[in-house]
């Protein structure tokens, strides 16, 4: 059985995926699919976030640390949004490559 090379990824990799999961109606599988990832790695990323940041609790609410429901709900569209513009210019270019 062929082994993978190990890869690391950096701080800011790891926090967008972990994003995508929380922020986004799809599941870790998808995501994980989605950036080449096993769905145990990204699962252990979203466990690590929730309990680093759920662990503050009421203080970081209080703080004004968290994003307000509206803020998430902006971010998701825009996530929604540039994952459709990027696969239109995707499809325009494959439509234009077959019909010069």
């Amino acid at each position: 059985m062929a082994r993978r090379k190990r890869r690391y990824f950096s701080q800011e990799f790891k926090d967008e995926a972990v994003r995508m999961v929380l922020d986004g109606p799809r599941p870790i599988t998808h995501v994980a699919r989605e950036l080449d990832l096993h769905e145990t790695t990204l699962g252990s990323w979203v466990k690590e976030y929730r309990l680093k940041h759920d662990a503050g609790g009421q203080d970081a609410a209080d703080s004004g640390g968290r994003k307000s429901e509206r803020e998430l709900q902006l971010e998701r569209e825009v996530r929604k949004l540039r994952e459709e513009n990027a696969f239109l210019k995707k499809a325009a270019a494959f439509f234009a490559k077959e019909h010069p």
